[in-house]
């Protein structure tokens, strides 16, 4: 039975059997509260101004500056230290307040030079399954100079957690930094923005830029635990690849190499000239075609038959046998093999 929801779409939670439903926790509102809040339209605001890119070259344009709390106290301090040294005529007051003041400005300009000139490019991000981290993999090329102290982080703090990447860039190479982030339902999801952004050297200044990737993750359906078992109708005399097992030691040709086929059914005059893994298919070792049906996974629950067909799918490939996927609209031919096991699961993460 479904659950009782409030106005917003979150789940009550009821309190004693036949008890009136209480409120749904005070997190889902204030999550609500704060993605309505100025804060979160002036980041949506700063953040479509920024071009979709999986490469971003960092320079004058895309890099910013600003005091942290200790630039601040530096900058009072050296306030502090002008007044007194014009209140009591001291010379090396007013040397010691200049030269400082210098060392702060130079800070600045290492601070700024610290980013500009590098180049990010995000690597192709790898499908997974919903509720599972998915891995952001980063590589800062620095043509110049050596990099110290560069941070990567989500610009979106609240949503994707306060995790921090530190790296060093070497002069005229290369280093990866890598995030991830647990998408929470299938289907796709973009990258989420990045900020990389650096306090070298004194931490006086803190320069950064934002960054938008392009990338999107492809998450599947979370499968289901405990694995069902098969359906017994998934095959049916029709889909048989092979009617006849007595004559086990007919050759019918050849196919590529399965999970579970042993060293003897591999052709290696073929592997030698191809250098593809092939298998003889005979009729006694050919297997019945395994259909999974959307109208087999016995409920009525969208996404629960999704989940349940993603667990087949993975318990079929584990077994090694042929299976096609059959959805509303939508159909797989039987296959095996990893390929295979991925199409049907990028189906499943895509429909409808």
């Amino acid at each position: 039975m479904t659950p009782p929801r409030s106005a917003f779409g979150a789940p009550l939670q009821g309190g004693a059997a036949g008890g009136p439903a209480k409120p749904a926790p005070r997190r889902s509102l204030a999550r609500l509260f704060q993605l309505l809040s100025p804060r979160a339209e002036f980041r949506r605001w700063w953040q479509n101004r920024l071009p979709l890119t999986d490469t971003w070259q960092l320079g004058q344009r895309n890099i910013y500056i600003l005091p942290t709390r200790a630039g601040f106290t530096f900058v009072g301090t050296l306030v502090v230290m002008l007044l007194a040294a014009i209140n009591y005529q001291l010379n090396l007051g007013y040397a010691l307040t200049f030269l400082l003041a210098g060392a702060g400005v130079v800070s600045m300009h290492l601070t700024h030079g610290n980013l500009r000139g590098l180049t990010l490019h995000l690597r192709p991000l790898s499908p997974g399954f919903a509720g599972e981290p998915v891995q952001l993999e980063v590589v800062l090329s620095s043509l110049g100079h050596e990099r110290h102290g560069l941070a990567l982080r989500f610009e979106d703090r609240s949503q994707w957690g306060r995790a921090m990447a530190w790296c060093d860039a070497p002069a005229g190479g290369q280093a990866s930094v890598q995030l991830s982030f647990v998408p929470p339902h299938r289907g796709w999801h973009p990258a989420p923005a990045l900020v990389l952004e650096t306090l070298f050297p004194f931490g006086l200044f803190r320069a950064w830029t934002v960054w938008r990737p392009a990338a999107r993750a492809l998450a599947w359906p979370k499968p289901e635990h405990p694995v069902p078992p098969l359906p017994r109708n998934a095959s049916t005399a029709g889909d048989e690849h092979a009617r006849h097992r007595s004559s086990g030691s007919e050759l019918d040709g050849v196919r590529p190499w399965r999970r579970g086929d042993t060293m003897r059914q591999v052709v290696w005059k073929k592997v030698a000239r191809s250098g593809e893994l092939v298998s003889r298919e005979t009729a006694g070792t050919a297997s019945r075609a395994l259909w999974l049906d959307w109208a087999d996974a016995g409920t009525t629950d969208t996404e629960l038959r999704l989940s349940r067909l993603a667990a087949w799918v993975l318990l079929a490939d584990r077994e090694g046998l042929d299976c096609g996927l059959r959805l509303p609209g939508r159909e797989l031919p039987p296959q095996n093999g990893d390929a295979h096991r991925r199409a049907a699961l990028d189906l499943l993460a895509q429909w409808p």
